[in-house]
């Protein structure tokens, strides 16, 4: 036998056969077609909307609100020393060249530098913010530190 398009068939019970229902009592799902007696859910275009609760204070309108998000803070970075040693020997950080190395995301308006293990360059860095360990750091590798404000 060739096998071609209009030959083929799916798996013997791959198709499994809708449910008739409201179809007579004889199907098993006649009358009432599984919905129950009367109610809201019986009806035809029922559906209930997310959160729903029968007309009950729903959870979420329950639930004490909390915190708040300022729309107006600057997205900082924070760096680590592992972070710096990505950068070339002798390179300038800056932000905007944290930037162009994807270390930082674009919409980082602050740069905060932090001690977080061992310089292995001489870097020249310029950011917002350095941590006593992050200045000691830099300082002891070679580099210099400039705070930018």
């Amino acid at each position: 036998m060739e096998l071609e398009l209009h030959s083929l068939s799916p798996k013997r019970g791959a198709n499994k056969r809708t449910r008739r229902i409201g179809r007579g009592p004889g199907s098993g799902r006649g009358k009432t077609a599984g919905k129950g007696h009367k109610g809201q859910k019986s009806r035809s275009g029922y559906s209930k909307r997310f959160g729903f609760e029968g007309g009950q204070m729903p959870l979420y309108r329950r639930l004490p609100k909390r915190g708040f998000r300022n729309i107006f803070a600057k997205g900082t970075a924070a760096l680590n020393m592992w972070d710096l040693n990505r950068m070339e020997d002798g390179a300038t950080v800056t932000l905007e060249s944290m930037k162009e190395a994807g270390i930082v995301g674009k919409r980082c308006q602050r740069l905060r530098i932090l001690g977080g293990g061992k310089l292995e360059r001489k870097l020249t860095v310029k950011a917002h913010h350095f941590s006593e360990a992050a200045r000691k750091e830099v300082e002891e590798a070679g580099g210099s530190v400039e705070v930018v404000t």
